[in-house]
């Protein structure tokens, strides 16, 4: 069965909306594990419009699952990674203009960075995922600068509006699921999935874990963050 990994960066970014100590993402990730994740992603942005990084030092002495850090491939960051040592980095593009991430890397434009920074990190020890969009080149890249797990980007299906464009988009989904795991890769799908679109991955065994952020913490806004990680955990149970 798949598992759920559970985005914490909009609790951090309501604390910094209002510049205050509260909501802590520590307390939310301990929620979140009691209510049944197997894990705990944050985003530690160059800007770090949300997560800071006494959260990331914090949840790392915290987090009782497994740890997942989000950030760009820059030599700031792999130095936090290599002290804070998180079960998993993935690996993500980054604009300072955009509201979210945007879309997968570019690993085929970027191999000689990403690999260095691969490298690092696996000299410390730490497994390396890749955010990338479900296309076969890109993995078949990812597989080749040695990255250890991908993250499909499911924004494409998640955001659709036409039903055919949204079955276009589960397809190559399906598609890059099946060739990762082809490759020995592991396979992890996030961005955008909601308590709707997660019933279409029913039957996709090749993923490994949802990482899931945006529709758990606004759910939780109004029926608590125990109900809302519950609520998305039965429903990853049920594909």
């Amino acid at each position: 069965m798949a598992g759920l990994a559970v985005n914490i960066d909009h609790i951090a970014t309501l604390r910094q909306a209002r510049g205050t100590a509260y909501p802590d993402p520590v307390a939310a990730a301990v929620l979140a594990e009691l209510a049944g994740a197997d894990g705990i992603v944050v985003h530690l942005r160059e800007d770090r419009r949300h997560i800071q990084d006494r959260d990331v030092y914090l949840l790392r002495k915290t987090i009782m699952t497994k740890m997942i850090l989000e950030m760009a491939a820059t030599d700031e960051m792999i130095g936090i990674a290599s002290k804070v040592k998180p079960d998993l980095v993935t690996l993500v593009p980054e604009k300072r203009q955009e509201l979210t991430t945007e879309g997968g890397l570019d690993v085929m434009g970027n191999s000689s960075n990403l690999e260095k920074a691969i490298r690092a990190l696996h000299d410390r020890r730490i497994r390396v995922s890749l955010f990338v969009d479900p296309d076969d080149k890109q993995i078949e890249q990812a597989q080749k600068i040695k990255a250890d797990v991908i993250e499909i980007h499911t924004g494409a299906f998640c955001d659709a509006k036409d039903p055919a464009e949204a079955d276009k988009a589960f397809s190559d989904i399906i598609a890059a699921a099946k060739a990762a795991s082809d490759l020995n890769l592991g396979v992890n799908a996030g961005h955008g999935i909601c308590y709707q679109t997660i019933k279409r991955f029913a039957g996709l065994k090749e993923i490994d874990e949802f990482s899931i952020g945006h529709s758990i913490i606004s759910r939780a806004a109004l029926v608590g963050l125990d109900l809302a990680v519950r609520e998305m955990v039965q429903l990853i149970k049920e594909l």
